[in-house]
Order: C-alpha cells, then sequence, then structure tokens
C-alpha cells in the first residue's frame, strides 16, 4: 500500500469539516476572538518580515544573524504571526505523524518559508529562527534527549479537546528554567557579593566595544517617553556612567517588605524604582532577561551573598534574543548589570549597596561558582493560565 502525504493546505481548506460545531462557536467567543482582533491590528506591520524572507529564497535550515533587521524575526513578533495562521486551525482526526507534519508545514508558511519535503531531525527543527515546537493538550511540557538552551525560543501550541489550535505561546528556555519547580532546571551559574567600605561602585566605567557607536549617539534624555521594556535605540541608550549616577541617588531609600518569601515582589518594587530613577515616567516587567531593555539593563536585588544569574553566564558572547540596534547585535556580555544590596527589618526594605558593570566585567567584581546542571529528561509542568499573559 502507498501512503501518500497531503500538503497542509489541505487540511487547513477542510478546516470547516474537521471542527466540529461546539468549536467553531468557541472560535468566536473570548480569548481566541479577542487574540485574533489584538494580532490583526499589527499583523500588517509583522508581514514584512515573512515577505522578506519569502524573498530570500532561504531555508527554515538557513542560519540568520540574531537581530537582522530584516530577516531575524522577533520574540514577540513571531508569537504573534504565527497566532494569526494557526489559531482556529483545526486537526481533529488527523494521525499523531500528520498532525505534527501539518502543524510544522503551516509555521513554514507563515513565516515565508518553503515547507521542506522531508523534515530533517535537527536541533532545533527551525535552525534558522532558533526555535522548537511543542503541541500542548495538557499543561505538562516534555522535552526529551537535550538540555533547554536558555536563548533557544520555544513554540508551545496549545490544542483544545477537540483538537482545535487555541493559543501559540512563545517563551526563552529561560522562561522555561523559571517554570520549574523539580529543582531539575535551578540556576545554573551563581555568584558570590562581598561587601567593601564604598557604598556604590562602578566596576568597569566604560561599556563594551561593542556598544561604544550606538552611546556616541546618544541623546542622553533626562526623561523618556518611550516604556522601558520598548527594544534599545541609539537616540535613547544611556552611557554606563549615567546610569551609574542617576541609579546611585537609590542607595538609603526604603520601601515596603512583601514577606521572606515574596521575592519576586520584592524585585518589582524595585525594578519600579529604577525604571523612575532613569527617567521613565511609566513601569512596565516583561519578565525576561533583561529586566530593562531599553536600557540593556538587568537589575538583581540581593538580601544575600549569593547572585543567582540563570542559565547564561554574564560574559558570555552569546546575542541576545532582540533585534539588531543600528546594525549592532547586542550580546549578552554587553548587557549592564545593576546589583543592588539591602536590607530587611521585616516590615521594610532598605538599599544599603549599590554596583554597577557590564555582563562583560561581571567576575571581575563578583566570584563565580557553580549550581546543578540540566538533566537531559525534562518534564516541566506549566503553571495555570500560563497561555493567558
Amino acid at each position: 500500500m502507498v501512503i501518500r502525504k497531503r500538503p497542509a493546505e489541505y487540511y487547513i481548506s477542510r478546516k470547516s469539516q474537521l471542527a466540529p460545531e461546539a468549536d467553531t462557536d468557541f472560535l468566536q467567543q473570548s480569548p481566541i476572538r479577542q487574540i485574533r482582533e489584538a494580532v490583526d491590528s499589527d499583523y500588517k506591520d509583522y508581514q514584512k518580515y515573512a515577505a522578506n524572507i519569502s524573498r530570500s529564497g532561504l531555508s527554515i535550515y538557513d542560519p540568520v544573524d540574531a537581530g537582522n533587521p530584516d530577516l531575524w524575526i522577533p520574540t514577540p513578533t513571531l508569537e504573534a504571526l504565527l497566532s494569526h495562521s494557526l489559531v482556529g486551525l483545526s486537526l481533529d482526526g488527523l494521525p499523531l505523524r500528520t498532525r505534527s507534519r501539518v502543524l510544522k508545514e503551516c509555521v513554514c508558511r507563515a513565516l515565508g518559508y518553503p515547507a521542506p519535503r522531508v523534515f530533517t531531525r535537527t536541533h532545533p527543527r527551525f535552525p534558522g529562527q532558533d526555535f522548537d515546537t511543542y503541541i500542548q493538550k495538557s499543561d505538562n511540557l516534555q522535552i526529551w534527549n537535550e538540555d533547554v538552551n536558555p536563548t533557544r525560543r520555544y513554540v508551545l501550541i496549545r490544542l483544545s479537546a477537540n483538537d482545535v489550535v487555541q493559543k501559540v505561546k512563545v517563551v526563552t528556555g529561560a522562561v522555561l528554567a523559571r517554570l520549574d519547580k523539580t529543582g531539575t532546571l535551578t540556576q545554573k551559574y551563581q555568584a558570590r557579593l562581598t561587601l567593601g567600605a564604598k557604598n556604590t561602585e562602578l566596576v568597569t566605567p566604560d561599556d563594551t566595544t561593542n556598544l561604544k557607536p550606538l552611546l556616541a549617539q546618544s541623546a542622553r534624555p533626562r526623561h523618556f517617553s518611550s516604556s522601558p521594556t520598548s527594544w534599545p535605540s541609539p537616540e535613547a541608550l544611556l552611557p554606563i556612567a549615567v546610569v551609574f549616577e542617576r541609579l546611585g541617588e537609590l542607595v538609603g531609600v526604603t520601601f515596603a517588605d512583601t514577606g521572606f518569601d515574596q521575592e519576586r515582589n520584592r524585585g518589582a518594587a524595585l525594578h519600579q524604582l529604577v525604571c523612575t530613577g532613569l527617567g521613565y515616567g511609566a513601569y512596565h516587567d516583561t519578565g525576561q532577561l533583561p529586566d530593562v531593555p531599553n536600557q540593556l539593563l538587568e537589575v538583581k536585588l540581593q538580601t544575600s551573598p549569593t547572585i543567582d544569574l540563570g542559565l547564561v553566564q554574564p560574559d558570555s558572547e552569546g546575542p541576545l534574543a532582540m533585534p539588531q540596534v543600528a546594525g549592532v547585535t547586542v550580546r549578552h556580555c554587553d548587557l549592564r548589570y545593576a546589583v543592588f544590596y539591602a536590607v530587611t527589618d521585616g516590615e521594610a526594605v532598605t538599599i544599603t549597596h549599590f554596583f554597577l558593570t557590564t555582563g562583560e566585567a561581571f567576575f571581575t567584581k563578583f566570584q563565580q561558582f557553580q549550581g546543578k546542571t540540566v538533566n537531559k529528561k525534562i518534564q516541566i509542568p506549566l503553571p495555570r493560565g500560563f497561555f493567558e499573559h
């Protein structure tokens, strides 16, 4: 018997036949319709990436430099493009292998790539844009036979009970590591903070050589109309010495302590103070590295000497998952790290010390030591509401 593979368009054209009537009703309701409307509003801007890729003739296996303004798709845009194309697609009645192939073909077309005749078993499956796809009918994410890569993108596709795509979520491996509660993906890199006589210290007076061409164009504004989570630009990026001057004023500041088990809320309070100190009119946080993308700034609040650094070393020369800035690919070592030390009496947190360094010079100030490594068989329970945020 000869089994013939049908293209993805065949299944898409049968969407109304494959999807039960109940699912059709569901797609007209919140949150799916809201997702569609939100994505549609900016979809034309996002389509330029797919159009550029289509014209380039690249395959999903051809490398694209991270941050390439024409061909590398930023993570939020990747999520939007895939949401627009996949949400509402019915895979009902398809064998598992066929379902997987149909989804991968749809992903290719959504991004402007030709679907290959055979999908090669590469790691990741979409090397050109550095992402893997996972189909999720449950809240248990399983990653087999490889480590979680902190900089790789993971495309998680939520299916309904009747195999209709409900939501697409794109996150990095670093985000997945924070979701793990089993200890399998605990922070791989740590460093020790040793206090000295100085309350404030600028570890290195200059930014990295890679960033200096951008800083020469900086207007050094005192107040920003842009969001702290917007991508950096030469017009707004402050030199590290200016960041140090503005944030040094936070030493001595006190804010409410939300409790010893509420480190995330403490960090959010400090993050808000940092945004105000830098000159932003509003506080925003994506929960991803770096905390203040507009200034390439990562913020650490320490009430103990151990600094958790996650799965990527600060001095790594690997590229960050963000668009290039005026043609410059930003690396992890280009980030600025603001390390605040504070004491608490249980009711109030008081900032006593402040250190600022580039990632490149991080370990010239803070002693490095390593924690646990990543296991290869990984199961991560996704928290309730994960696909809604």
